[in-house]
């Protein structure tokens, strides 16, 4: 068709951009727990210093005490610039939290999940290992449990075939308004 253009939406420009080994944003995001990650920060950091990452970096260090020289970091962000952060990244390099990496999924976003490890203290048990698990096996995202592998998830983040996510809350909200109307 003449004069046509495909109309991309931000989250889709950078999703392209990464695919074609452009990475001009990735986003960190540790949770709000009172639990720190300074293992992630402080890889990340090492990572941007080495120059292997070479894209702007900006995290949500949540409660870690460490902090970060190499990039830009809040402890904790609004829901307003939280889903900017999301918006604007081609590489969200998340904790295991299930709102997160749905809001990841939601933005078509290349998602490495480092889970939360009770071994590190960073929670009380290690549910994000399932949580993580999970959407690996569903292929929606690569999993990352130590930091000597993250640069390999990065790298095999520009290649990797994300599944798309499909939500089924819909579908579960009209079986419970149904199940809900046949027990009155």
């Amino acid at each position: 068709m003449a004069g046509y253009a495909e109309v991309l939406s931000p989250s889709r420009l950078c999703w392209r951009n990464f695919l074609n080994g452009v990475c001009r944003m990735i986003f960190v995001a540790v949770g709000t727990q009172k639990f720190q990650m300074n293992r992630l920060l402080i890889e990340v950091d090492n990572l941007v210093g080495a120059g292997i990452i070479d894209a702007d970096v900006y995290a949500q260090s949540g409660n870690s005490t460490y902090k970060p020289t190499g990039y830009n970091y809040a402890p904790f962000l609004t829901k307003q610039k939280f889903d900017e952060k999301i918006d604007e990244c081609e590489l969200l390099i998340t904790h295991g939290g299930v709102g997160t990496i749905v809001s990841g999924l939601k933005h078509n976003k290349a998602i490495i999940v480092v889970p939360r490890l009770k071994k590190y203290k960073e929670h009380v048990d290690d549910h994000q290992l399932q949580i993580a698990d999970s959407f690996a096996k569903l292929g929606y995202i690569l999993k990352c449990e130590e930091m000597e592998n993250l640069p390999a998830a990065i790298e095999k983040a520009k290649s990797y075939n994300f599944g798309t996510y499909k939500s089924y809350r819909g579908k579960l909200l009209k079986y419970l308004d149904r199940y809900i109307a046949n027990t009155d």
